[in-house]
């Protein structure tokens, strides 16, 4: 469909041109100066290890805040309400604190070069293949999100296919990883939040105005589809699926907030690879805390503008109301830029959408390159080369990434509610391998074959409990089956993996220091603090008990 027969047109001007022109010079120039800085695979891969932990942790945060956040959450929003902000306030910040707190000083502590990297070393080989494969396979399908999403916004503003969009927004992405590595991602990805936020906050405001202030909103909300319900965070039983309020919150909480939630913050080598590529431990776990302060407070400028655009854009009103109609809820953020924004805004507005879509997809390239070079390629297909083999393999496997995403572009295309997608993929690929990871780290007694069996294990529950909701045998309406999906593949797992370590043979002691937590010397699971981190709010644990501190107020207020 074209941009000027869609009812979705966004009226740019030259103007709204000139804004977005600046941005694309801004990313790509970043790309040319971070290229002068790789030298080999380590600096191509993770950015030498060297950079500070408030630039690590605004990338942390900048590259989540792509399609899944930008446009899934605000079509939560404008299809459920308020509870959406659960994905945040109870299904973000906890694991990310849990992260940097516990986590990090095994990962940077071991100096692996990716997640996989760490399975292999507690693992052993059979483990490391699943979760590297896996992990490969999850990003090319949630590249494939951000890029069918940038292309929309492509399309919308000049009028161009669908296909020609996809492929000239995945060029521009591929110019800068290909030049500059992760550092190109990360110092784009800082860009892109102070983008993304100069962007979304005016949207929030405007709408917010429209509607009478926050009072309005409610008045509005209550006398809707969804009711009054919708203004409270909890029960949430229509997000979660279950009818029954108990259920609904444990659900909430045990299927968001601790599987998927724990499952794709502490294990997805997405986020991780950004604390990794900190100066020092203390940086990597200060990053993902310093990530959370911002995270937690981002429902505000993209949830809310969902739940506006459900009740002031009338096709969006019919389409709540009867389920059918020429838009859907992906569309919200469209419409209301449409609707609110006067040119100038307008294309501040869609140059924060495309950062957020950009900053999403080249997360997903970049960790998608790490994770294919080093523990693919060099491990089990071509050994033993020089580093700068690997260096030029990488940017050779992200065109080839960029090219699969392209073509899982299409299976995103088919979702009203991208969210719906993105969390059966959680279910499948992060809550299983969360599950290997906390028993594997907790239970020295866990052996290498109880951890490739359960990970297998794991995933195939997750898959089969989709198939029985999507066939009708399982009736959970909202995101339920992804969370009865999470909950299942996570207990599974722990299952199979203690009743095989059981029957198998555990590895000694010493080959689990730095792997177990109970077989790590304190002293190696902490930091010694260096030059210029003696501050009190450089304290990882500090700075952690403030954020969950916020998290809480914020439950209550919204609760």
């Amino acid at each position: 469909m074209l941009a000027n027969e869609s009812i979705l047109r966004l009226d740019a001007t030259a103007i709204d041109y000139i804004i977005i022109a600046l941005y694309f010079v801004f990313v790509l120039g970043i790309g040319y100066m971070a290229k002068r800085a790789v030298s080999n695979s380590l600096d191509f891969f993770l950015s030498g290890r060297s950079l500070p932990a408030w630039v690590t942790g605004l990338a942390f945060i900048s590259a989540n805040l792509g399609a899944i956040e930008i446009m899934g959450m605000s079509a939560n929003g404008a299809q459920y309400g308020m509870p959406t902000v659960h994905y945040f306030w109870i299904g973000a910040v906890p694991a990310m604190l849990f992260l940097g707190v516990v986590m990090m000083p095994f990962y940077y502590g071991s100096k692996v070069r990716s997640v996989p990297e760490f399975m292999l070393r507690r693992f052993g080989k059979p483990a490391h293949l699943v979760n590297a494969i896996s992990f490969a396979v999850a990003q090319v399908l949630i590249a494939g999100v951000n890029l069918f999403l940038l292309a929309t916004i492509v399309n919308v503003l000049l009028g161009w296919p669908i296909w020609v969009s996809v492929i000239a927004a995945a060029a521009i992405v591929l110019s800068y990883i290909t030049l500059g590595g992760l550092s190109a991602a990360i110092y784009n990805e800082v860009l892109q939040f102070f983008v993304i936020v100069a962007a979304l906050l005016p949207l929030t405001i405007v709408g917010l105005h429209k509607v009478g202030g926050w009072q309005g909103l409610v008045d509005k909300v209550s006398g809707g589809p969804g009711g009054a319900e919708q203004m409270s965070a909890w029960p949430g039983n229509e997000l979660s699926g279950f009818n029954n309020s108990f259920l609904s919150v444990i659900g909430l909480v045990f299927g968001l907030g601790f599987v998927l939630s724990f499952g794709y913050w502490t294990t997805n080598f997405v986020e991780v690879q950004r604390a990794m590529a900190s100066k020092n431990m203390s940086a990597a776990r200060r990053t993902p805390i310093i990530g959370s302060f911002p995270k937690m407070f981002i429902p505000f400028i993209v949830i809310i503008p969902g739940i506006i655009a459900a009740v002031v854009a009338p096709e969006l009103a019919q389409f709540k109301a009867t389920g059918s109609g020429p838009v859907d809820y992906n569309d919200a953020i469209l419409i209301l830029m449409r609707d609110l924004l006067p040119n100038g805004m307008l294309g501040l507005a869609i140059t924060g959408l495309l950062a957020s879509f950009m900053a999403g997809m080249a997360a997903n390239l970049s960790s998608f390159n790490t994770v294919m070079s080093y523990d693919i390629i060099e491990r089990y297909v071509i050994k033993d080369r020089p580093d700068e083999f690997y260096l030029r393999t990488g940017r050779w496997v992200t065109v080839a990434g960029t090219l699969i995403a392209i073509g899982t572009a299409a299976i995103a295309s088919g979702y009203s509610n991208l969210m719906d997608y993105l969390q059966q993929l959680f279910s499948f690929f992060n809550a299983p391998l969360f599950a290997t990871f906390i028993l594997g780290m907790f239970w020295k007694r866990m052996t290498a074959t109880a951890g490739w069996v359960g990970l297998v294990s794991g995933t195939t529950t997750a898959v089969v409990i989709f198939i029985l909701s999507e066939n009708g045998v399982i009736n959970l309406p909202g995101q339920g089956a992804s969370f009865v999906g999470a909950g299942a593949a996570f207990v599974v797992d722990v299952l199979i993996s203690v009743v095989v370590s059981m029957v198998t043979t555990a590895k000694r002691d010493e080959e689990l220091k730095g792997l177990v937590y109970s077989l790590t010397p304190k002293e190696d699971r902490t930091e010694v603090a260096q030059e210029g981190d003696h501050g009190w709010y450089r304290k990882p644990t500090l700075l952690a008990g403030i954020s969950l501190a916020m998290v809480v107020v914020l439950n209550i207020v919204f609760g």
